[in-house]
């Protein structure tokens, strides 16, 4: 999507009017540049109550000299940066072929931050997954074209905020790429070779990349168990943005299980297929270096992603089993489903070597955090408030809800209560399982020195099960690979 912003002037394309229940008058907006039978035709629509601007709504109207689109913002009271981005979403998911690939939105009734956040909102939207199917000779490829028209005094902010909500929306999309690609296609050593591919060309970005036998090597035994009982073995990428600008980076970290069958704990085959967004976390983390790189971010940052494809095989790794990870500690492993841990488990300690300012992690963990949060927000547990803190407040600018769960005590106690090695994967019941699996991680979180009374590098765990696919309340995308957190990520790291 293109998108141009400018005063009220001449109309391109489909006229759109955002309206309000409360100010909804064929008066409320610039008549400037539409023809008087068309403003006739709004005005005697509006007269007799055929649109009342409820929230939602929409009615398009047109005669020979144009088309428009009403739409319902409902009251205005009501309306925040959040219904502004979805209203924005909404314009292009509810586009027809009637309406054409041009638009001429008058933004009159916002003020310059919703007007931010509905276009923000339609270049989100304005995506779709469609490399593997075959296109018709009629198909539209024509890029949609917005122009947004506000008050003069407001043109240079929105052209700043529009330039890099395109920017950031370049790594959201490159997210919901790499989660919605299919497993057969992107596995590890795939991921680590886009990876590569994509730093190609950036004098600023290193990318690594610790092959199977490099991680063996290093003691890397949460993330060669996960991986060792598929031919496509496991990887670990690591992106470094802006090498030479300094110490103490912020980390972020990813769990890339590119298919999760379960392994020999295997999954039910219903809605198996899904298994394939179990790398989102990893999705994520590429997306968020993207974004950062596009919108010319000049600080330090490194991400991690742990790549695994967990299958089960004569050389898969079983229940029972104990492993050594990259920092030393035993874990045995009670059900090979609790795979994403493991992987985490080397990716958090790799993190620490870094001396990094904080660490966040991604992952797409437990079943559990959808039971409690629906799709409707993701999980945080943190040793932080001061981080935590950072994060909700970022999420909440974003529209993308990050809900705080207790990292209490008692679930260390449960994780550490193996008889036979430091720890065990899983709790001895499944009640409280992901406030289980941020406490088993967070014994991965190193130190911030070697004084034995030093505090932890500040962290925080993100379990985005809920929220990386699957949210049919998220009007940003239609269906798959959401992004999630991109964004959220990206604003901590540039505007905190």
């Amino acid at each position: 999507m293109e998108v141009k912003v400018d005063g009220y002037g001449n109309v391109a394309g489909t006229l759109v009017l955002p309206m309000f229940e409360d100010e909804c008058s064929s008066e409320g907006f610039d008549h400037f540049g539409v023809h008087r039978n068309l403003l006739n035709m709004i005005e005697h629509v509006i007269d007799a109550g055929d649109f009342r601007a409820k929230e939602g709504s929409s009615l398009t109207i047109h005669n020979l000299e144009g088309k428009v689109i009403l739409v319902g913002l409902g009251k205005s009271a009501d309306f925040d940066d959040d219904a502004a981005r979805n209203a924005g979403a909404s314009l292009v998911a509810k586009r027809g072929k009637q309406h054409g690939c041009e638009f001429t939105a008058r933004l009159s009734c916002m003020n310059s931050s919703q007007a931010a956040a509905y276009l923000e909102g339609a270049i989100l939207r304005d995506y779709s997954y469609d490399k593997y199917k075959t296109k018709d000779d009629d198909d539209e490829d024509e890029d949609l074209v917005l122009h947004a028209q506000v008050a003069t005094e407001n043109i240079d902010l929105l052209i700043t905020a529009t330039g890099t909500a395109t920017q950031v929306a370049t790594g959201v999309h490159l997210a919901r790429d790499l989660g919605n690609a299919p497993p057969n296609h992107l596995y590890p050593m795939a991921y680590a070779q886009e990876a590569n591919n994509w730093a190609k060309e950036k004098s600023n970005v290193d990318v690594k990349i610790i092959s199977y036998e490099a991680a063996v090597e290093l003691g890397m035994g949460g993330l060669c168990a996960v991986g060792m009982g598929s031919d496509r073995k496991p990887c670990m990428v690591i992106f470094d943005l802006n090498p030479d600008a300094g110490n103490q980076p912020p980390v972020i970290v990813g769990k890339g299980i590119t298919f999760d069958t379960g392994g020999i704990s295997i999954k039910p085959s219903s809605s198996m297929d899904e298994m394939k967004y179990d790398m989102h976390g990893s999705a994520t983390v590429f997306g968020l270096m993207q974004a950062l790189w596009a919108s010319g971010h000049e600080k330090r940052i490194i991400a991690i992603s742990c790549m695994a494809e967990n299958m089960p095989s004569s050389n898969a790794q079983r229940p029972g089993d104990i492993i050594t990870t990259l920092s030393g500690k035993t874990i045995e492993v009670l059900n090979t489903d609790a795979e994403g841990r493991l992987v985490l488990a080397d990716g958090l300690w790799k993190a620490g070597e870094y001396n990094p300012s904080w660490i966040v992690d991604l992952a797409t963990l437990t079943g559990a955090i959808v039971v409690a949060l629906g799709h409707e927000a993701t999980g945080m547990w943190s040793n932080d408030d001061d981080l935590a803190k950072r994060l909700r407040v970022s999420g909440d600018a974003c529209g993308e809800l990050i809900w705080q769960m207790p990292l209490l005590p008692a679930f260390e106690k449960e994780m550490k209560s193996s008889k036979i090695a430091d720890l065990q994967n899983i709790g001895p019941t499944r009640w409280g399982g992901s406030n289980g699996a941020a406490a088993f991680l967070k014994q991965f979180v190193q130190k911030q020195s070697d004084d034995e009374d030093a505090k932890q590098i500040p962290w925080a765990h993100l379990d985005i099960a809920g929220t990386a696919w699957g949210a049919k309340t998220n009007k940003m995308v239609a269906h798959g690979a959401t992004g999630i957190h991109v964004r959220a990520l990206h604003h901590m790291i540039t505007k905190q």
